[in-house]
């Protein structure tokens, strides 16, 4: 899938921009969770990066360039930053994501229940503000993940999923050690108000990021 997300001001020194794509986010033995970010649409246009935090709480950053890092770290909260080419390729149920010293590998199972239900929203209406908050609730409930929030002043974002797939396993190494069979996402990751579910899942989403004093929208 190919294309651009949408990046227009929605008013006076405010910037709405949004990220149409997919979040994967697994645990692992050794306590490191990974949470991918896959964008065929973007302002950017396509990318994908990788948000990681290790056992002792170090929160890593991994953008395929200057521009997507600056971005992502101005959104989210990071204790390293490094950027280098990020790949992320799905084919059918086996995903692969190499970026700087990490390698993962991850399978995907059949599409749950909830994921049948997500489908079944429009995507006009995952698009609103408003769709977010009347999810919010049940998402919280239901998996442990606000759709709507905050991470930074002047920043206010949501998310509405769209389609969801369990991750039924997983190979991952960082620096070349092996990090462990796959495992719940537990503690829960800390980039920003939204973590991920415990339980590790692909998720077919669209992501809205407003900002206050922003100058002209991003563009490829």
């Amino acid at each position: 899938m190919r294309g651009r997300g949408r990046g227009y001001s929605s008013g006076v020194g405010r910037e709405r921009l949004s990220f149409d794509g997919w979040i994967a986010a697994v645990g692992t033995a050794s306590g490191t969770r990974v949470v991918v970010g896959h964008w065929p649409r973007s302002p950017f246009g396509p990318f994908s990066d990788v948000m990681l935090e290790r056992a002792d709480g170090r929160r890593v950053l991994l953008a395929p360039t200057a521009r997507t890092a600056e971005y992502v770290a101005g959104v989210y909260h990071f204790d390293e930053v490094r950027t280098g080419p990020v790949s992320v390729c799905g084919r059918d149920t086996a995903w692969d994501v190499a970026a700087g010293p990490l390698a993962l590998r991850f399978t995907v199972g059949r599409r749950s229940a909830l994921g049948h239900a997500l489908r079944a929203v429009p995507r006009w209406l995952a698009r609103r503000p408003l769709w977010a908050a009347v999810a919010d609730v049940p998402a919280r409930l239901m998996t442990g993940v606000r759709t709507r929030g905050s991470s930074r002043p002047g920043c206010r974002q949501w998310y509405a999923a769209r389609d969801l797939w369990p991750i039924v396993a997983a190979d991952a190494s960082f620096d070349g050690i092996d990090l462990g069979p796959l495992a719940p996402v537990v503690p829960p990751v800390r980039f920003g108000f939204a973590s991920a579910p415990a339980r590790p899942a692909l998720v077919r989403v669209l992501s809205v990021v407003e900002r206050e004093g922003q100058g002209k929208t991003a563009r490829p």
